[in-house]
């Protein structure tokens, strides 16, 4: 099993490459524009595909370069289009559910099952309990009252998410997309 050291050193290094660089720049541009077909179900939860293009550029480049992409996505997209208060927190969120998809995914053979057990770690740990705190702190509602809707939207978002990532990403290790990318 490859040290978790080695990866980040490795994904830092991705940083100095110019072709890193532009495909992050443009997974930024597109992961703004699906921010923008995000639906809101109340104050509390919503759905969106926009964390496709930062879980791509994880598993491209790593979880320094996703976790920076996730960070610089989040902000953007709430200057172009806000959709309440700013909160670090969820910026946080956004720089860390990155990471983690890096740690899984980072110059690994695509899986099912990789793709499934990231997916339920940073459902876990990020949406289920990140969000959810952060969402009480943000709106002054009980960490125990807000749970149970979102285990809900969770227990149902992560095989959608897993397998909806797992066909696309698929589809581009296919096609040979991203040997031409990293070239």
């Amino acid at each position: 099993m490859r040290n978790l050291a080695t990866c980040f050193q490795e994904s830092a290094r991705e940083l100095k490459e110019h072709k890193t660089l532009v495909v992050t720049a443009m997974m930024i541009a597109l992961g703004v524009v699906l921010g923008f077909y995000t639906v809101q179900i109340g104050d509390f939860l919503k759905i969106g595909f926009s964390g496709l293009a930062n879980e791509l550029t994880a598993m491209l480049f790593g979880p320094v370069v996703g976790g920076l992409m996730g960070g610089v996505t989040d902000i953007l997209k709430f200057v172009i289009r806000p959709t309440g208060p700013f909160f670090f927190g969820f910026t946080l969120n956004a720089v860390l559910g990155a990471v983690i998809y890096g740690m899984f995914w980072y110059k690994r053979p695509l899986s099912l099952k990789r793709v499934f057990a990231a997916k339920i770690t940073v459902a876990i740990v990020v949406n289920l309990f990140l969000n959810t705190y952060w969402l009480s702190i943000l709106y002054g509602k009980g960490f125990a009252a807000l749970l149970p809707a979102r285990a809900i939207k969770q227990l149902i978002s992560v095989p959608v998410d897993s397998l909806l990532f797992f066909l696309v990403a698929g589809m581009l290790v296919r096609a040979k997309v991203f040997g031409k990318l990293k070239a």
